[in-house]
Parts: C-alpha cells; structure tokens; sequence
C-alpha cells in the first residue's frame, strides 16, 4: 500500500498540469465517497457537501460563496467523473501543446467561474427555471473541460482528432457539435450543466481570443492563486532558529581586523608608489607610515 501511495505522489509530483487536475478531481470523489460511505452505515447521511455544490438561487449562493470554485472539483457519481476526467486527458494534453501549463490552470478555472455565473443566473432569469431554482444543485468539471476544448479549437480550428465511432474530425467541429448539442439540450433533466457548459465554452472562446491579441484574461486568476499557493506555503514551512548576535569580544575582533587590513592595503599602495616613481615621490606623510611599519 505504502508503494502505491509513493508511486501516486510521484507520478503527481512529476506529472503534467493536466494530470494534477485529474489527480485532484479523483482524489476529492474518493475522498467524499468514502466518508458518505461510513456516515450511511451508520444511518446518518453527511449532508455538508451540499456546502460545496453550486445552489442556482442566488441568495443560498451568498451563504456559500466559496462553492463557485468547489463545484467544478466534485462529481455526482463514478459514470459522471470517469467521462469528465477522459474528456479532460484528450484535451488538456492537446491544450498543452499550443498554450502554456499556467494557462491551463487559469482557463480551468475561469471556464468553472463563468459556466457557473450563466448558471445561477439563467436560473434566476428564465420563467422556465422558477420551479427549479430553490433546489437545484450543481457539481461537475464539465463546464471547465468545455472552456480548454473550445480554446484549443479557436486556437487550432483545423487541427484534426481522432473520435471514437466517429474518425478523423477536426477542431472546430468539436467544439460546434459540442455547443450545439447544449443548446439543445438547455430545457432537459440536466438543463444547468448544459448552460454551464455553454458558459465554460464562452470562457474559452473569450481567453483564445483575447490571447491572439496579445492579451491573457486569465492572468489575475493566476495571480490570485499564486498568492494563496505562496501564502499557504508560507504558513506551513518550518521556521527557521533565529540567529543569535553577540557582541563584545567578537565586535573588537571584527573592528581590529577591518583596521589592519586597511593599514595593510595603504602599506602595498606605498610600496607600489616607492618602486614607480622612487622615494622622493613619497609625501611626508606616507615616510612616515612607511617608518612606522618598518618598526613593528
């Protein structure tokens, strides 16, 4: 078990940006899994994670803001996270190819934000939804998986995949099949994760855009989670033991060396004078140090 456990960190420590999203993803279903697990055995089912699901009805989202950014990280069953984490591998190791790991990382999380923003508020502003809006929940990386799909077909819209039962397609078809197929779907059981996924699909179409004019929309959530990723490793390193000074003794020490060194570079700047230009060059002065040197 020990083995298992190092072989993962490992493969964590050294794996691409797009593992570590998986790693994490999984990681937190397991997690959740099992502490559900033991609470139903014990017929007490753990209701807290619902403080880390998106509420569509705005004013439960204000009691649990932190939940636009816990969301993207959780999945409703096994089914649900195995899919979302394939669909992540294909296309976060193709989104890495033409961007950076820096910008996975932001376009992962600005794709959660913004599919999770339409969410709540078309939640709140379609007629349709008013039945809905009190109850409904939300989890999933879909939205965000969507907005690094769509980058990588605006940056790339002729690069060609290959598709199961499908074949060779290209990019750009992808991402219009993809969007299409939510539009579709938007009135359906799971009519908030197909909003979500629009809106993570306008989050990626919105960062490749901007970036192929020079600018990266995602570079403040970058900032804002170095900031905390600094801050936190901050807090946790081990704190050094203070350097004790002591004076005195090791003070005249340090003076009387600093003065015989300096004594000695004026004694080899008047010898380099006496054997250039002879001892009538010598000021008063510098006889005297000279003399004075010669004594000791």
């Amino acid at each position: 078990m020990g083995n298992i456990l190092t072989d993962i960190q490992e493969k964590y420590r050294h794996g691409s940006i797009c593992l570590k999203f998986i790693y994490i993803n999984i990681g937190i279903f397991i997690a959740t899994y099992i502490l559900n697990l033991i609470f139903l055995l014990f017929n007490t089912p753990l209701t807290i994670w619902r403080w880390f699901e998106l509420p569509a009805d705005i004013l439960t989202f204000l009691r649990q803001p932190w939940s636009i950014i816990t969301y993207m990280f959780m999945h409703a069953n096994l089914l649900h996270l195995a899919f979302n984490m394939l669909w992540l591998w294909a296309f976060g190791r193709l989104f890495l190819i033409f961007f950076s790991s820096r910008h996975f990382r932001g376009v992962y999380f600005l794709g959660g934000l913004c599919g999770g923003l339409l969410y709540i508020l078309s939640y709140n502003i379609f007629p349709y939804f008013s039945e809905a809006v009190y109850s409904a929940m939300m989890v999933g990386a879909s939205a965000s998986i969507l907005a690094i799909t769509v980058a990588v077909a605006v940056r790339e819209p002729e690069y060609q995949v290959n598709l199961m039962f499908i074949g060779r397609i290209r990019l750009k078809y992808v991402a219009l099949i993809m969007v299409i197929a939510d539009i579709m779907l938007i009135v359906s059981q799971n009519a908030g994760g197909h909003i979500a996924h629009l809106g993570g699909a306008l989050a990626g179409w919105w960062f490749a855009a901007a970036l192929a004019k020079g600018h990266d929309v995602t570079a403040w959530i970058n900032k804002c989670i170095n900031w905390l990723t600094e801050g936190w490793a901050h807090l946790t390193a081990p704190r050094k033991p203070k350097m004790e000074v002591h004076y005195g003794k090791h003070q005249k020490d340090y003076d009387f060396n600093a003065r015989k060194k300096a004594q000695s570079d004026e004694i080899d700047r008047i010898l380099d004078k006496l054997k250039q230009s002879g001892y009538d060059s010598l000021t008063a002065e510098e006889k005297k140090r000279l003399f004075d040197a010669g004594r000791k």
